[in-house]
Order: C-alpha cells, then structure tokens, then sequence
C-alpha cells in the first residue's frame, strides 16, 4: 500500500472520546491497549488533507465562513463520481454532524407523540433522537435469519399504515449489522413510504465504505418521487476520519422539505461550519480516493483476518459478514455469558474494548460490534487477548457459579 496504515498513535490525554471512554470503563487499563469501539479510526488521517491543511492556515483568516463554492463543486462532484447521484449545491445543507442532522428532522417534520420508526438493532443515536424530541419509539426489527439481517417488509408495512407514524429513520449501510442494502430492498421500503406518507430520513454517513462485491445505492437516487420524501445525510467524517472537523452534508431535494428543515436549525441557532471542516471536506473529495480505495482494502483484508482467527480459534463466536461500514458485528451468546458478564470479562480481564450490543438494543444482547479500522497488528493483538482470557479459569468459574 502507498499510504501508511501500521502506525500506531497513542491517543491518550488528547481529549479522544474514545481513549477515555476506555479510561471511565476501566481506570486501571495497561498502557498499549487501543480501543475497539467509538466509530473513528486508530489510523493516520490522509497525508493529503493534514499538509493541505496546513498550507490553507497559512494563507487564510479563520474568521466566520459561509459554504464556498468550491466546497459545494466537491460534494457535487463526489456524489456524482462516487454514487451516481448528480444533485445540485443548493440541495446541500451543512450541519455540525449526521446525528444532529436528524435530531433536527425529527423536530422539524413531526410532533410530540408521533411515532418514528427505526430498524432494530440500530445505531443508539437513533433512540436518543426519538426519546429526547419525546416522540414515540416504532420498532421495526430486523430478521435475522442466523446468517444476515433482513428487512420484515410485513411488519414495516403495517407500521406504515398507522397515521400517527409520520418519519421512517433508516440506516443505510446498516450500523451495526454491516449490512449494505440492494437496490431491490431500497425500491420495496421507498414504495411502503409513499403509498403511506411516510418521510424518510437516510442516515448513509458510511456510503463511501463499501466492501468488494457490494454496491451501494444512495436511496434518493432511486427516483424522484422518491427523492422528494427524502433527507439523505451524509459526511466526510467516517470516509476519511475526520469527525472532529464537525462537517456533514445534509442533502434535500424537495425545497419544501429543504425550508422546513432550515427553519428547525435556524431556530436552534446554528449559523455556519467550522472554517477548517468546508477545507477538509474538500480536500478529501478532490484528493483522497486513492487513500480511500487503500483503506477500504485494509478493512476487508481486517474483517477476513478476523473471521478466519475467531473461527479457529473462537468458534462459538460468530462473526457476521461485513458488507459496509468498519464496524464488525459479532454474535457472543455461545459463551454462555450474559450481556453483564460479557462486558465484565471484556473490559476487566481480556481488556478488549467493544461498543456492547445492547446499546444498539434489546435484539443486540451479548452481542459486540467492533471497530476494525485500526492497524491489522492493533486488530490481532486484541484478539488474542480475547482467546487467552476465554481459556482461563475465569470464564469457568463464571459458568459453574451460574449452574
């Protein structure tokens, strides 16, 4: 590979949300031990957007700045080039992230009490945008079928019908499960939306991570009709781990839709983005694909390492397929651990930091989603902490003590 993806940064005391979540889960943890959970990246950001960076600081005033047209020239051109979606800037609305993007929505196209529905297990964001607008949760689980996660069209359809549901949040590709939906399946849930009025908002702030042999489709790219029921948010932040440039691209075709949603924001006070965020997001879309396409391979080579060492070493573990994301979803109940034990054994013996699954719901119980975007020697050593934890008499002691 060109670009250098083995380095490992040591991100203590910088502020990482991530490193010290780690430290709040366990204060005594060994220096050397990376983190697995918080969806950002133990990777160097791409030489590319840190030197162009640093040549913009030295030539500019960062002083309020309003979207520049090269800026929106780069969205536009990426989403053409990279999803087939030809949009025009004036679509495109910047929000300070994806997660705010669609507390705003909720608030801005349904009322208290209304439902939202959402496809369990989900990104947690998605229950704390429903519960803290105090509207009402609509569970639309997923199927999962033993070997993937699969939409129940059924169940969608009549939770559709209800009249008091008004927004469906959908998560596309799917975080945790991995999931990178088809065409076909997008069409079937856009068509149950329109025939009931439903207004979707498409979280797809993973859409640029996708895996060989899949292919995503941006949802509002399907149809106007379509497009015209739809806020799609989208971001920079997951693609090239810049998450902390505060920059995100919320695109809404539909000028009605687009001036209600600017009105909720207004209304909140936002005024414009981070200066540094509109350089790096257009730095990114103009100069990072190769980076890009290097990253993608090695978060494919990870999940492959990873299936294939569990599956040796750890079979009653199950390791699902990763389609899209960097986020591996991982089935923990044949360890016979409960969701309390499983994090006990995790943070204090095997020191192995995961996001739990039941954070992303019931349907997510001992469960674990891991963050694979990180040096495959970070990835490796952690497993085998995991294995060699799993082999002691812990565990052991733990499963006599409940029989």
């Amino acid at each position: 590979m060109k670009y250098d993806f083995e380095t490992v940064i040591n991100r203590r005391n910088t502020g990482s949300a991530k490193w010290e979540q780690m430290k709040d889960w366990n204060p005594n943890v060994p220096e050397g031990i990376v983190p697995f959970s918080v969806a950002d990246m133990e990777l160097k950001n791409p030489p590319e957007i840190v030197e162009g960076l640093k040549k913009y600081i030295d030539s500019t005033i960062l002083g309020y700045t309003k979207a520049t047209e090269g800026y929106l020239e780069a969205v536009c051109d990426w989403m053409k080039k990279k999803h087939n979606w030809e949009i025009n800037p004036e679509w495109i609305i910047g929000s300070p992230g994806v997660v705010g993007a669609f507390f705003s929505a909720i608030k801005a196209f349904s009322n208290p009490g209304d439902g939202i529905i959402i496809m369990t297990p989900v990104y947690y964001p998605f229950y704390f945008a429903i519960e803290k607008n105090h509207r009402k949760l609509v569970k639309n689980p997923l199927i999962n079928d033993g070997s993937t996660y699969l939409i129940d069209y059924e169940d969608l359809e009549k939770k559709a019908q209800d009249p008091n549901n008004k927004i469906l949040l959908f998560c596309s590709p799917h975080n945790p499960t991995g999931r990178v939906w088809s065409k076909e399946e997008l069409e079937k849930i856009g068509e149950i939306c329109l025939r009931n009025d439903v207004l979707i908002i498409s979280d797809e702030i993973h859409f640029d991570l996708i895996m060989p042999g899949y292919k995503h489709t941006v949802f509002a790219s399907i149809s106007e009709e379509l497009a015209n029921i739809m806020i799609v948010c989208t971001s920079p932040s997951k693609t090239f781990n810049l998450a902390g440039m505060q920059t995100s691209n919320i695109i809404i075709p539909n000028k009605k839709l687009r001036h209600g949603y600017s009105k909720e924001v207004e209304s909140e006070g936002f005024f414009t983005l981070n200066i540094l965020g509109f350089k790096a997001c257009e730095i990114a879309y103009r100069e990072c694909e190769e980076w890009l396409d290097d990253l993608i391979n090695l978060i494919y080579h990870n999940h492959l390492e990873l299936k294939r060492y569990i599956e040796e070493n750890i079979p009653k573990i199950k390791v699902f397929d990763l389609e899209g994301t960097y986020l591996q979803w991982m089935d923990f109940n044949g360890l016979g651990l409960d969701k309390n034990q499983l994090e006990k054994l995790l943070h204090e013996e095997a020191f192995v930091f995961f996001d739990e699954g039941y954070v992303f719901g019931e349907e997510g119980n001992a469960y674990e989603r891991m963050n694979i975007a990180c040096p495959t020697k970070v990835m490796m050593e952690g497993l085998v902490r995991l294995k060699e934890t799993l082999e002691t008499e812990y565990i052991k002691n733990i499963l006599e003590t409940e029989s």
